[in-house]
């Protein structure tokens, strides 16, 4: 019977090993986009070329004046451009 107790707490031990280690593999990933993203940031409003291909990639096909006017807006980088760290209304649980 002794055994047994050994087996589950040696169990038990793995289980809240790989789950820390999980969590922490988790936010080493979050913290990854966050850092690609204020990467890709940086470079669209340094970059006047890179920022125009992208904006031709994303906005090009888009037909509708309003759309692809709204579309270049988004690409806008200074003072103007800023986000939340809020999610947006359509991804907020109610």
């Amino acid at each position: 019977m002794r055994g047994f107790f050994v087996v589950c707490l040696v169990a038990a031990g793995l289980i809240a090993a790989g789950t820390a280690w999980g969590q922490s593999r988790g936010n080493e990933g979050a913290d990854q986009n966050v850092r690609q993203s204020q990467q890709y940031e940086s470079l669209l409003c340094s970059n006047p070329a890179f920022r125009a291909k992208r904006i031709a990639q994303e906005c090009g096909p888009v037909s509708d004046p309003q759309l692809h006017q709204s579309c270049v807006a988004s690409f806008e980088c200074g003072a103007v451009r800023h986000r939340s760290n809020k999610a947006p209304p359509s991804e907020t649980i109610r």
